[in-house]
């Protein structure tokens, strides 16, 4: 099923994952008119199921988020196909306090009060060849997400940044057996210590492989060509938000120790008024329940706002009326 986009609504949520879904959900039950316009690009894709969600755990992400747009038509909103290319202020509100123009990269563009953006944030891996290739099956990131399926398993640990070390300890919770690479990148006496004393051996040397065959993966190969044996390899991505188009908003990511994302106070509300953010756009360590939970939290937030919005204009109204009525009888 294929809605069609019309020319405007109450509000255009950014992203179809199950921060946007949620959101969209949430408004779509308090009658709002409401789109989402997904890229169909979820983050989470290579992933065999989410995990950690109560009631939902090990669902494959397709078939999740296939639910979610079924439970937002449910209630009225609507769920179109569609990549965002711009977004710009309504010069032609109509009055409104807050206009947006959604500009879609396929040329249609559409009008909203208000956004709420989840569009979530791309991985920036090291260029190791065999690495994205793996992403989201034996390569991983998060112990939470994936710790459980490689419990007692060898977990070699690369290093990429100033949470790598802290990865790895975490990572020894799940496995006995992990192995910490450390590219060339100092650890300080203090890190040292605790990988020694948790049983990790730290492994020096350039990385330049991921070693697989038959689609497997059997280790990774080090430039002196030896090869070490891994059943998964974890690594800790740069994380940046997808929201290159908020620019002409002045809506810009902000710098992470773990990369870029978008500011917002804790319902999501930005400092452009109107726009609202939710799950990894905002919050990278995010999981599927947190982005969620966010989702619909901002959404309520963002309806609260439309109300004294509308509440506003109702009692300007009527106090226009009663002015005139005054009028009348004198």
């Amino acid at each position: 099923m294929v809605d069609r986009l019309r020319d405007s609504y109450d509000v255009v949520v950014i992203g179809g994952g199950a921060a946007g879904l949620s959101g969209a959900l949430t408004l779509s039950r308090a009658l709002r008119r409401v789109v989402v316009l997904d890229s169909g690009r979820p983050r989470n894709a290579p992933a065999a199921g989410v995990h950690g969600l109560l009631g939902r755990e090990g669902t494959e992400p397709a078939e999740l988020l296939a639910r979610g747009r079924a439970e937002v038509r449910r209630y009225g909103g609507e769920v179109v196909p569609g990549e965002v290319e711009t977004v710009r202020r309504d010069e032609n509100g109509q009055g409104a306090a807050t206009s947006f123009v959604v500009r879609l990269t396929d040329g249609s563009q559409t009008r909203a009060r208000r956004l709420l953006v989840a569009t979530g944030l791309a991985d920036e891996l090291p260029d190791i060849p065999g690495l994205s290739q793996r992403w989201g099956r034996d390569v991983l990131h998060c112990p939470y997400c994936h710790g459980w399926e490689a419990r007692h398993r060898t977990i070699g640990v690369l290093a990429t940044g100033p949470m790598s070390v802290h990865q790895a300890l975490l990572l020894r919770q799940w496995s006995e057996h992990v192995r910490f690479f450390s590219r060339g990148r100092p650890v300080t006496n203090e890190q040292a210590e605790q990988l020694a004393a948790r049983g990790i051996a730290t492994i020096d040397g350039e990385v330049v492989a991921l070693q697989i065959v038959d689609d497997t993966l059997l280790g990774v190969r080090l430039g002196d060509g030896s090869v070490v044996e891994l059943d998964f390899v974890a690594v800790s991505p740069r994380m940046v938000a997808r929201a290159g188009f908020l620019t002409e908003l002045g809506l810009h990511p902000v710098p992470r120790p773990m990369g870029e994302s978008l500011a917002a106070d804790a319902t999501g509300r930005t400092d452009v008024p109107g726009v609202w953010v939710a799950g990894n756009v905002s919050d990278p360590m995010a999981q599927v329940g947190m982005a969620a939970a966010a989702g619909s939290a901002a959404a309520a937030q963002l309806n609260a706002d439309l109300v004294t919005e509308e509440t506003e204009r109702a009692v300007r109204t009527l106090r226009v009326i009663r002015s005139s009525a005054s009028a009348a009888q004198r």
